[in-house]
């Protein structure tokens, strides 16, 4: 996706003009809504994030009430029962999913910039800090993500969302800027570039309106695996007890329901809600990225169409 274009003067110069940021977000937005899959991704996510910003409203009960009858099955007055606590699950279901969506995109949020400070860094110059930032960035690579966020996680003073964000953030950045690195270091030979710095243009300009531009979508798709990976993992932390089990979100209700033995007790909403909507949103992050992909390889426009 090239934005830069030439313009050529009177005296028959050559200058690339700068891309308009406005009609890169444009071609961006057209391409994901043609494209018949990220058009479902983003109008499933638009469906969680309404829920994430109104489920202290939308839900029948507070998350706080335990005066119901305690571990009852689905009903006509509590969707999907209630917990061990006498708690509606079908109101910490629409009251967690902000926390969930909260600790995805931030986490997204937090990778993405390391990766992008880091990758397009080490991507643009060259000796010795290209050679330290990619000898960072395989030290982080070759390190077991899981164990580490374990030993992480565990040792950590205190449990609660905040710590979860930053220590899924913080490792999950290298497999993002190992890939801004590829393509920069592409990018930075191009002729559009090299016009940008015979023209007197400082390393920032060219990187923030020559190189950035042109790989908008990859960074975009690179926030939405890191989203999908963080929330992932946050539930699979908070699942093993190590998140704060006070805090309502998707991953401490499938801890909570694991412990109080729901299957077994015949409380199949109170497991199986959580873990679909994770499934589902998840799908949606997944669909989205079928139209960045599109965005990043023109071939694949008419097969969407």
């Amino acid at each position: 996706m090239n934005t830069t274009t030439v313009q050529v003067s009177t005296n028959g110069s050559v200058t690339p003009t700068r891309p308009a940021w406005a009609e890169v977000w444009l071609m961006i937005i057209k391409t994901l809504w043609r494209n018949r899959k990220s058009r479902v991704g983003l109008i499933l996510l638009a469906v969680f994030v309404f829920v994430a910003c109104t489920g202290h409203l939308l839900a029948p009960y507070s998350v706080n009430d335990s005066s119901f009858a305690t571990s009852a099955g689905p009903s006509a007055r509590h969707w999907l029962g209630t917990t061990q606590a006498g708690q509606d699950v079908f109101s910490e279901l629409l009251v967690g999913t902000a926390s969930s969506i909260i600790t995805s995109f931030s986490v997204g949020a937090i990778a993405t910039i390391l990766a992008m400070l880091i990758g397009i860094t080490s991507g643009y110059v060259t000796g010795w800090l290209d050679d330290v930032l990619s000898f960072i960035t395989n030290v982080f690579l070759v390190m077991p993500g899981l164990p580490l966020l374990i030993v992480l996680a565990s040792y950590a003073p205190g449990k609660n969302l905040v710590l979860i964000i930053f220590i899924v953030g913080f490792t999950s950045w290298p497999w993002g800027a190992r890939v801004l690195r590829s393509q920069v270091s592409t990018l930075r030979t191009r002729d559009f570039v090299i016009a940008a710095r015979l023209a007197g243009d400082s390393s920032t300009r060219i990187l923030v309106r020559e190189i950035l531009p042109n790989m908008l979508s990859l960074v975009i798709a690179g926030f939405l695996g890191s989203a999908l990976f963080g929330l992932l993992t946050a539930v699979g932390l908070e699942f093993l007890g190590l998140g704060d089990p006070s805090q309502v979100s998707w991953g401490s209700m499938l801890y909570w329901a694991q412990n109080a033995g729901a299957l077994m007790n015949g409380q199949w909403g109170w497991i199986l809600a959580p873990g679909l909507c994770i499934a589902i949103f998840g799908m949606s992050l997944v669909l989205i990225n079928f139209g960045f992909d599109e965005i990043s390889n023109p071939r694949l426009r008419g097969d969407n169409e």
